[in-house]
């Protein structure tokens, strides 16, 4: 696949993410999309699901089967919700398509666990222990192999990505972490829904899914891998009056008396591999990353405790962007590829 165009489908190609997807993709010089789904009949053309798209993609989006996607396509995004993904993955490998999650089936390791969080019996779970984790920045080595790559949720890659270093070097406990973020109201989905309208929204900052978020099993299940024991975290999201971005303040006990500027070399050397992770001497900010696939972190020290900052774009780099960075090298192509932001 690394010399030619590689042929995809965006399953589920109605919703933020896939009009964000499908932007990037069509200026991906490896990439041919041949095929959108819906669950409509009416076959709408993209242009009127996305207006943005109009004269830069002419397909209609289709009620096809797994069995005829993987006829059309190599690589299949799903941009489904959750309980969706489970039902038409085991088709789509059969038929010898590699997939692209982006929904939350496949992101948790242990069935029971994913029960709990999503209530919802998994239909596939012999494949959860097995599936690789998208995030490229901690699995890069074993996504290539990967048939069916399960791609992180967005206030998770903020969080990981903001953890893992210090973890991974013993320089914070992995107890008792707090992780603060908030987002942008697209992270809700383009569904509408009571909370996310604008009279709703606007000029309003509001806390919810406290302690009970799905994301946080997510978060401690990566980072347990990386610290190499259990990791305990209290993630509360909160919802800001913009369209997108996220920024998470993480705050953690240290293990050591490092002090900022160690710390911030201890995460430059860890990313320095990762073009898509930029480590700060000053504050992050979610409107520096908007429309990127960065990741903009920073670290300080203060009165006892390890704060962490992270900035990213939420359909981005917290989506359809780390999706791409997984099609990349999932068909052999520099990870970069179809990013001129980072010289791809």
């Amino acid at each position: 696949m690394s010399n030619d165009r590689t042929t995809v489908a965006v399953h589920g190609a109605t919703g933020y993410a896939a009009r964000e997807l499908l932007t990037i993709l069509l200026r991906h010089p490896g990439a041919e999309i041949v095929a959108l789904t819906t669950r409509r009949d009416d076959a709408p053309h993209v242009a009127d699901v996305h207006p943005a798209l109009r004269g830069r993609l002419d397909l209609r989006c289709e009620n096809l089967s797994p069995a005829e996607l993987a006829e059309r396509a190599e690589v299949v995004f799903l941009c489904t919700p959750h309980g969706a993904s489970m039902a038409v993955v085991p088709e789509l490998l059969a038929a010898g398509a590699k997939v692209i999650d982006l929904s939350a089936d496949y992101r948790l390791n242990d069935p029971a666990v994913y029960a709990e969080w999503y209530k919802l019996e998994h239909t596939d779970a012999a494949r959860l222990p097995d599936t690789v984790y998208g995030l490229p920045e901690l699995f890069r080595d074993v996504i290539p192999a990967a048939s069916l790559v399960a791609n992180p949720g967005c206030y998770t890659s903020a969080s990981i990505l903001a953890l893992a270093p210090l973890l991974a070097g013993g320089w914070i406990e992995p107890s008792g972490i707090i992780v603060d973020a908030k987002s942008g109201a697209s992270g809700a989905g383009r569904n509408p829904k009571l909370g996310t309208l604008f009279s709703e929204v606007n000029e309003s900052l509001a806390a919810y899914a406290v302690g009970d978020h799905r994301h946080q099993p997510e978060i401690e299940q990566a980072l347990a891998g990386v610290a190499g024991a259990a990791v305990d975290v209290l993630f509360t999201p909160h919802l800001v009056p913009m369209d997108r971005g996220i920024l998470a303040t993480i705050y953690a006990t240290p293990a050591n008396l490092a002090g900022t500027e160690r710390l911030l070399d201890v995460m430059r050397a860890f990313y320095a591999d990762s073009p898509f992770v930029r480590v700060l001497d000053g504050l992050p900010g979610t409107k520096a990353t908007t429309g990127t696939n960065f990741c903009d972190l920073t670290v300080r020290t203060a009165k006892g405790r390890v704060v962490v900052l992270a900035a990213l774009d939420n359909l981005v780099k917290g989506a359809a962007g780390v999706a791409v960075q997984n099609f990349n090298l999932i068909t052999g192509r520099p990870e970069t590829t179809g990013f001129p932001e980072a010289g791809g």
